[in-house]
Order: C-alpha cells, then structure tokens, then sequence
C-alpha cells in the first residue's frame, strides 16, 4: 500500500485526530454516579472472576526502573542503581499477587505474559530468576504461555538472554527508537547499530521465537533520509515484527523532556512524513501493516487475525486472545477483568506503600456499563481489523453517524454492510476511534507509547 502524501492531509485534519499517544492508557473519567472505584470494589470484580475458572488470562507485570532515564520517555519508571530498592520492589510485588490470587484462585493458567517497564532487564541475574519464581508460585505457566519481556539492548548480555530463555520467554523485543548518532545524543540514548546487531543476533542464536525491535518516529533531528537510514538497517536485521511509535513532547506532564529543544523537533506535516516512509519501507519489504504502528511478516498470526477480522488489542497488546481478561501488577499496571477497567498507583512508593498495609494499590477504575462496553467493543474492533459492520452498531448511532462523516475526507468508505477505513483514514485512525469516546483511548493506549527501553 502505497502510503499518500503529507499534503494530503489538510492541517485542520491533523490538528483534529493528532491524538497524543502518550495519553493516559486509561483517563480519568471521574466517579460513576458518585462511586468512586475502590481497592474494595476491585475485590469484587476479582471475587467475581473466581466464578469463572476456566476463562482465559494474561498477566502483565511492569518493572518500574531503569539505568538512565531517556529524554523523550513517557513511561511511569524510576532511576535506581540499587540491588536493595529493586528487591523491596519484589517483596511487594509478591504481596500483590498473594491478595489478587487469594481473590482469583492461585494456580490459574496464563495464556499470555508480558513483563515490560521501565527497564525489565535492569534486574540482575538473581531478581530476574525470583521474579518468575513469584509467578510460578501463584500462576500455571506451561508451554502453551505466550512469554514475553522487553529489553533495552544497552543491558543485554548473553548470559542474562540465556538466563531469560531458560526461565521461559520465547519473545523479546529490543527498544532501538533511531539509530542515527544526532538523534541518539538529543535524546540521551547512545547505542551503535553494532552493539544493536550483537544484541539481535545473539537473542537469535540463543533460540527466542520472536525477535521484535521497536522504533520511535518524531524525535529532534529525525528527517526523512535519516530516518530512512534508520529503517533500512533495521530492515537488514529483518525482525519478526517492528513497532513504530509516535513521540509526544509533553513536558508539562514529564518534566525531563524540557531537555529537549522544541525546535528541533520536525513539524507535524514531517512527522507524518517519517511514519508514511516507515509504512512504505517496511510493505515493501514484504511486512504488513497491523492496527495503529505495527508491522509483521505475511506468516505472522496477528496479519491472519486482521484479515479474518478476529484481530484484538488488550492490555499488553495486539492479541489473538479470544478474552481480554488481563490481571495488571506493579505501579501503573493497567488491568480488565470482567466488564471493568483498571490502573494501580503509578508512583513506586504509593503503590509500594499500599501493598504493604494490605491494600489493593488501585489509582483509577471504572465498572462499564451495557452502552460503554458496546461502545468500546465498536471501536476497539475498528481500530483493530479497520471496518465497522453496521450491526455493530446498533444503539450507538451517534458514533456511527460521526465516522460516516468522515467520508467527506476520504478517511472511510461507508456501505449498507457498514464503515471501512481507507488506506488515508489508517493514518489518523488513533484519532477517529479516540474521538468517539474516552474509554476509546484506552484501547489504543499501552499502544500509549510505553517505549522507556
């Protein structure tokens, strides 16, 4: 698919659906009819799920640390270089689990983990062994599990990539963002496309199943042959699957990215640019473009899953999971269970301090009602497999009719079977489905630029 040109889009266009990527996985919508989402009330929705044993899981995990904090991050992470507050991290994180399983069931199968960050691969070789111990003990991972983990490639041995295969990860993805020295610099994250190849190939020969790199478009000094560069290189490693992610400057919410000038951040026109050759380089190198910024190999299942529409996007990702059942751990840990959404305290030490006492570190939650979950069920499904049947419709004709009015701008076609975008609506189609509703934006969340590594 060839990709249209910037000019294509008018500026009104992408002033509207230029949705920050980096907004809250899950917005603060305020209290429902008053009733505020409690440790209490997450008790009964875990409680609830106990009923039903045989339904699918996933568990993700977020590992709040790193080394050094990169400029352009907007992920909830501390800098830590100590073994002791890593480890009070683990004691608490198991104290979590204890009160979550004590409600679920201990012993529940897994069909998908992820443990991202952060940092991941800052624990050292002990930490990371105990953390998997700590899931054993209160889950069933087996085989079948869908073990996945985030690394920054800077931290990566041979001996910790061979430690992680051996404790059951069979997908690991490397946070490259750029590879070109100035842009490295500006947002102080130095890494040479030798050490970057060495850490790949070394995850290839250690027998990882799934070898993903993740690319980060928008940064200061990125211009297209630059980052045409960038993307030729990451294509002679040729990846399973490459993660493109939209940079949101956003300094008011994190400070740290004062550090970065303003003005040697490309306009809006060039950073769509930079993506259009991103979609345009990695298509015709034989990927396929999936959901929001994700490209895949023709084999992969999740192109499959698009092109039969059964395509789905939960807490931890783009997923062939019939069930969005995730249970979330750690500070920030964003969760469903049932027909409610979740998010734990994303400050380390409220959330360590509300473990401790014997509290469910819940921040913000919200039990959906019959229309919300319709309503996210609509847009999710959109966003995922790119058209909308008109019987997905039903009671949400508002929203429908504010999708059909984007056809005037070439963004969906619309038929008596329903809405499908269009090869120009796929650009904007973060903010078509954001702009149908709050609770949309979570679902093209975590997608919410979690790209610390």
């Amino acid at each position: 698919m060839a990709p249209p040109s910037s000019s294509v889009f008018p500026l009104e266009l992408l002033e509207r659906y230029g949705v920050p990527p980096h907004r809250c996985a899950m917005p603060n919508l305020g209290p429902v009819e008053n009733r505020p989402f409690t440790d209490a009330h997450y008790q009964e929705v875990l409680s609830s799920f106990r009923r039903r044993p045989d339904e699918r899981l996933a568990v993700y995990v977020h590992v709040p640390f790193c080394h050094v904090r990169c400029l352009y991050c907007a992920c909830d992470t501390t800098v830590t270089h100590s073994v002791e507050k890593v480890d009070q991290y683990l004691d608490a994180l198991e104290r979590e689990m204890d009160m979550v399983t004590r409600l679920v069931g201990r012993g529940r199968k897994l069909d998908q983990l992820h443990v991202g960050g952060g940092t991941p691969n800052h624990l050292n070789e002990p930490q990371l062994a105990r953390l998997m111990e700590i899931l054993e003990y209160h889950f069933e991972l087996s085989s079948n599990t869908c073990a996945s983990i985030e690394c920054n490639p800077r931290r990566a041995s041979v001996g910790q990539l061979e430690l992680l295969y051996g404790l059951g990860f069979r997908r690991i993805s490397l946070g490259v963002q750029d590879l070109n020295a100035d842009v490295q610099r500006a947002i102080g994250r130095v890494q040479s496309l030798n050490m970057v190849r060495d850490v790949y190939l070394t995850a290839r020969e250690v027998g990882f199943e799934n070898v993903n790199l993740d690319l980060v478009y928008g940064l200061p000094f990125q211009t297209q042959r630059s980052f045409l560069e960038t993307l030729e290189q990451i294509l002679e490693l040729a990846p399973d699957r490459a993660a493109c992610f939209s940079y949101a400057h956003d300094p008011s919410t994190r400070p740290h990215q004062h550090a970065i000038n303003v003005n040697q951040l490309p306009s809006a026109a060039e950073k769509l640019g930079l993506f259009q050759n991103a979609v345009e380089a990695f298509t015709k190198a034989g990927y396929r473009w999936v959901g929001l910024d994700l490209f895949v190999r023709e084999t992969d299942e999740l192109f499959d899953a698009q092109r039969e529409g059964r395509l789905y996007r939960n807490a931890i990702g783009y997923t062939t999971m019939p069930s969005t059942q995730v249970l979330a751990f750690g500070p920030s840990g964003i969760g469903e269970v049932g027909d409610a959404l979740m998010q734990n305290e994303p400050d380390l030490r409220v959330w360590q301090k509300r473990v401790n006492s014997g509290h469910l570190p819940v921040a913000w939650g919200r039990q959906l009602s019959e229309i919300d979950r319709r309503r996210r069920d609509a847009m999710l499904y959109l966003m995922c497999n790119l058209q909308l049947p008109a019987s997905s419709a039903t009671d949400l004709e508002q929203e429908y009719s504010r999708l059909c009015r984007n056809a005037e701008h070439g963004l969906v076609e619309v038929s008596d079977a329903g809405i499908r975008v269009t090869s120009k609506g796929r650009y904007l189609l973060r903010g078509l489905c954001a702009e149908q509703d709050e609770l949309v934006d979570w679902g093209s969340s975590q997608w919410r630029f979690r790209v610390p590594i």
